[in-house]
């Protein structure tokens, strides 16, 4: 069976919605480079990820967004290959960038629990913050990767919904803070 990772940048009341700049559309897009102090340590998990991975999964907005940047991008070459999943209902094959590996549409959830009961390794979803709330809600996300910022949004896009359900407990694997304040935690979800 495979594990689904969800890895991203959160701000510190849950928001992961624009961390890259404000062409992403929210007001504080950018987020994750202004204003901080840039600690290298602190963006280690994501060298450390790069061992985990076998595969990525987006959702259609997400894999928009990427496919732009990520292909011809030198800080993610070891991600040229890797095949990638993207979770789409709208999203068609003529759509799907070439040059960057293999990649399959999934329709549904239930494409999603067939593939993690698949032959391979670890799928990491990054970005994709109404994904990872279908895929959390569907009880088919198995770890967190957070890098949280000491940063305090008060609207946007959230990983987790705040719907009314039964609660869902996590292990702490690892945590570590850096002296610009950013904390990393990683969590399993418990079954």
């Amino acid at each position: 069976m495979r594990n689904v990772v969800y890895t991203g940048f959160m701000s510190l009341d849950g928001v992961v919605d624009s961390p890259g700049g404000p062409e992403e559309g929210h007001r504080s897009g950018g987020w994750v480079v202004k204003d901080l102090e840039f600690v290298p340590e602190a963006w280690s998990l994501k060298e450390e990820e790069l061992t985990d991975t076998t595969a990525l999964m987006f959702g259609r907005r997400s894999y928009e967004a990427f496919a732009k940047v990520w292909p011809g991008s030198p800080d993610h070459t070891d991600y040229k290959e890797l095949p990638k999943y993207v979770v789409s209902t709208t999203l068609t094959d003529d759509a799907l960038v070439d040059g960057w590996g293999p990649t399959t549409i999934l329709r549904s959830s239930e494409d999603v629990a067939a593939l993690k009961e698949g032959e391979g390794g670890a799928i990491f979803i990054h970005g994709s913050a109404e994904l990872a709330r279908r895929l959390s809600d569907a009880g088919l996300i198995d770890q967190y990767n957070l890098l949280v910022f000491p940063v305090l949004l008060g609207a946007g896009k959230s990983l987790f919904d705040r719907a009314d359900r039964d609660k869902r407990m996590l292990t702490l694997r690892e945590s570590e803070s850096y002296s610009n304040g950013i904390l990393k935690l990683v969590y399993d979800v418990r079954r």
